[in-house]
């Protein structure tokens, strides 16, 4: 799987998964198209010639990329921190956002991490739970699970959990309650070492193109014509990255043309705003990606 041309960058991305989708659609709007990719495939081309794409298990990316079997990575950092994989962290993709945390059941007599000592902790990760639980000098046994973490407790497999959660609907739903916060995780662009260093250009052009989806999430871009002495006020209501572009409009009507990049959740009422000051003609885009 190493042999390849020095020129080719492996980029490792989950089969699998709730950020699987996500990722891969992230992976097309910045512009790096996926030949071909499919559940069954493990490497496929891009319309790129020097990058493709290694489909693999989450919890491997980490050390796929440290051991430079790719020279990319987009994983968790709950994953990166549970293999304890020596790599670069280029990027937060903003992606699956989660909190790893010690839960236990809402009925139960422990309300102090301290509580737990001598206690069964059942997880999906039990490296970085040995080590929380180890850094606090509080002994624990760690019971290793895969998937359904939220049941352990109530089938007695053990007195708590160390888990994902994002919102704390499935702790609830399954009557659990947060003692504790373990470590915050969302999904990054990692590297492997040397390759941050060989291929810098091109990891620099990757990161920027992924950069700049990330930057035009929830951003429109903002476009109307004004009246020139309704000018100033129209600008004073505009935020833009750097103000409003303002333009000559060929019209005998002394008007010109303001664009301006606005968050999506702005758009309704300042619309709105606008025209009553005397916008007119008013266009609303989506922003595919922004570079700074």
């Amino acid at each position: 799987m190493n042999s390849r041309p020095s020129d080719l960058l492996r980029l490792a991305i989950p089969n699998k998964g709730r950020i699987a989708e996500p990722i891969s659609n992230l992976i097309e709007k910045s512009g790096i198209h996926i030949i071909n990719g499919g559940d069954r495939q493990l490497i496929a081309k891009t319309v790129d010639p020097h990058i493709e794409i290694l489909y693999v298990r989450p919890i491997d990316i980490p050390e796929y990329v440290a051991q430079g079997v790719a020279d990319l990575g987009i994983t968790g950092l709950d994953m990166v921190a549970e293999r304890g994989s020596d790599v670069v962290e280029l990027l937060d993709l903003r992606l699956g956002r989660a909190r790893l945390v010690v839960a236990v059941p809402e009925d139960s007599e422990y309300s102090d991490l301290r509580d737990l000592s001598g206690k069964k902790i059942a997880t999906e990760f039990p490296g970085i739970t040995r080590s929380f639980f180890g850094d606090r000098g509080i002994d624990v046994s760690v019971v290793s699970v895969s998937g359904a973490c939220e049941a352990a407790p109530h089938l007695g497999i053990a007195d708590a959990i160390v888990d994902l959660t994002s919102s704390g609907t499935t702790l609830s739903t399954n009557h659990l309650v947060i003692l504790a916060d373990v470590f915050s995780s969302s999904t990054w662009l990692i590297a492997n070492r040397s390759s941050s260093t060989l291929h810098k250009e091109k990891i620099d052009e990757i990161t920027l193109a992924l950069d700049s989806v990330i930057r035009a999430k929830g951003q429109c871009y903002l476009m109307m014509n004004v009246r020139r002495e309704c000018l100033d006020e129209i600008r004073s209501m505009l935020p833009g990255l750097s103000g409003p572009t303002v333009m000559d409009v060929a019209s005998e009507q002394n008007l010109v043309a303001v664009h301006a990049v606005v968050a999506e959740e702005r758009v309704y009422q300042l619309i709105n705003t606008v025209k009553r000051a005397g916008a007119k003609d008013i266009l609303v885009m989506d922003v595919q990606r922004m570079i700074p």
